[in-house]
């Protein structure tokens, strides 16, 4: 911690009151954490990546772009409910804590990924085919809802306040993992079955992976312990509750966090429209607008998804040394300046030029993912963390994110115009840019309502001497301060001594 330490801290810090984190506890979290958003983000690879199947599979009496959007809003739909489960779960976590509610999500996320692959097609039953997939859509999406916050502010809770920013990239490491082995896995089934087999049974694979994949999620998150923050909450939670001091309403946190949740919800807007615009769209935008051959388009964002697990924890790790701030700037600025020349880069129909522009937006993903696990969860106090986040978090990605490739799909159709992506993503990333212009710095900073948190003793001892000339150096302004206005004081007096 630098002396950009919260002044929100007791002079009389000690000691004592600063968290010693369990290195082996704080592993375990992360990998729980990162396993379960891999499970989500494995669903949405094999969702996007295998979107033209599932059309002909539940949309058949429809053809082509029709085919395409139906398939997509079938995928958009879940969204709607996602604010649903934030505020569900959300405010379950700020109450009963975060290691249940995880527990939870994990499971009803499993169960609802591997149903889709037990529903039988449009000529089997008919009309039941895709609503019972819109269902089981509806549950995910329910899940979704408290499952990244979730897990954002359990890695954030765990960390050390130093390797916040490292120990956080490694959940969208699992988002993006997970998203390259839903992608990697459909390549597979399609180059291993004829486009018959596929089609009639070849599909359902994908989504059966979802069931073990749960289970050891599960089973990781049950025997995790609460995070050390919470557990500082639930003391002061039942001494607020002793002297009759009631809880934070969720009437209150829209009214007194308004700042906060727009900020989170501006940031989540460019991370996660950047997040399915590449990587959930694109494969259907080569395929269908572009004319390559599916297994083409799929294979380089495959290697486009590979690169990025490599980027993904070095610009954590940068974010603890410089801010999170200059790294989402200049993300959010090159994202601007460089939609445009990516996009007609992929649209040139050459392999190495389609390879630059996905790689270009790939790495400007990575600026955004890198950092936003822990930089979202320092927005908001412990005590309203979970509830708050989960709510700003979903309402963006409800109406903004996770529609994109619906809406990049149906304004290319409607425009025939291949540069649609990219003036949509230029949009986005002006709100990201005025959303961090009013973020206040967190990096190296303890989490809002924590006491600081350490690797080991001796960086204890580092953060306590920092908490302290930090102290002493704003004593030092005050004190300076007063002497210049008694000075200006006495000027005023000499000057005028009627006002003596």
């Amino acid at each position: 911690m630098s002396s950009q330490t919260t002044s929100n801290q007791s002079t009389e810090l000690s000691l004592e009151d600063i968290t010693i984190i369990d290195n082996d506890k704080l592993k375990k979290a992360v990998t729980a954490s990162a396993l379960g958003n891999a499970m989500e983000w494995f669903d949405f690879g094999v969702y996007g990546f295998i979107a033209i199947t599932l059309g002909k599979v539940f949309f058949p009496e429809t053809t082509g772009s029709v085919q395409i959007l139906a398939t997509l809003a079938t995928f958009a739909v879940a969204f709607l409910v996602r604010p649903i489960g934030g505020v569900f779960f959300g405010l379950l976590g700020d109450k009963l804590g975060r290691q249940k509610i995880l527990a939870t999500t994990i499971l009803i996320m499993a169960i609802s990924t591997f149903c889709i692959g037990l529903i039988p097609s449009y000529e089997t039953i008919g009309l039941w085919a895709p609503i019972l997939l819109l269902a089981c859509r509806l549950l995910q999406g329910f899940s979704t809802g408290g499952e990244y916050s979730g897990a954002t502010i359990f890695i954030a809770e765990y960390s050390p306040d130093r390797k916040r920013g490292f120990m956080g990239s490694w959940l969208d490491f699992g988002s993006i993992a997970g998203f390259l082995l839903g992608a990697g896995f459909v390549t597979l089934i399609t180059y291993l079955l004829t486009d018959q087999q596929l089609l009639d049974w070849g599909w359902r694979i994908p989504f059966f992976i979802a069931g073990p994949l749960g289970l050891i999620g599960l089973y990781l998150r049950s025997h995790l312990d609460e995070t050390p923050t919470f557990e500082q909450h639930q003391e002061k939670q039942q001494a607020d509750e002793e002297h009759g001091i009631s809880k934070v309403s969720f009437k209150e946190i829209l009214l007194r966090h308004w700042r906060p949740l727009l900020i989170c919800i501006g940031l989540v807007i460019v991370m996660n429209v950047t997040y399915y615009m590449l990587l959930t769209y694109m494969p259907s935008y080569l395929n269908h607008n572009l004319h390559y051959a599916e297994s083409h388009g799929v294979i380089l964002i495959i290697v486009i998804m590979i690169g990025m697990l490599f980027v993904q924890p070095t610009i954590g790790f940068l974010s603890d040394k410089i801010g999170r701030k200059p790294i989402v700037i200049v993300g959010c600025v090159g994202l601007f300046c460089l939609s445009i020349p990516c996009f007609y880069l992929i649209t040139t129909g050459k392999v190495a030029y389609i390879f630059i522009g996905l790689m270009i937006l790939g790495v400007l993903l990575n600026m955004f993912t890198g950092v936003m696990a822990s930089t979202l969860p320092a927005l908001f106090p412990t005590s309203i963390r979970y509830s708050a986040l989960a709510i700003s978090f979903n309402i963006s990605v409800s109406l903004f994110c996770g529609t994109t490739p619906l809406i990049a799909a149906w304004l290319t159709e409607t425009t025939n115009n291949l540069m649609m992506p990219a003036y949509y993503l230029m949009v986005v990333a002006v709100i990201g840019l005025l959303a961090i212009l009013f973020t206040k710095e967190t990096a190296n900073r303890p989490l809002r309502g924590a006491t600081p948190a350490a690797s080991d003793r001796a960086e204890a001892k580092e953060l306590l001497q920092e908490h302290h000339d930090y102290i002493e150096t704003k004593v030092e302004e005050l004190t300076e301060q007063i002497n210049e206005l008694t000075e200006k004081r006495d000027q005023l007096i000499e000057q005028h001594p009627d006002l003596k």
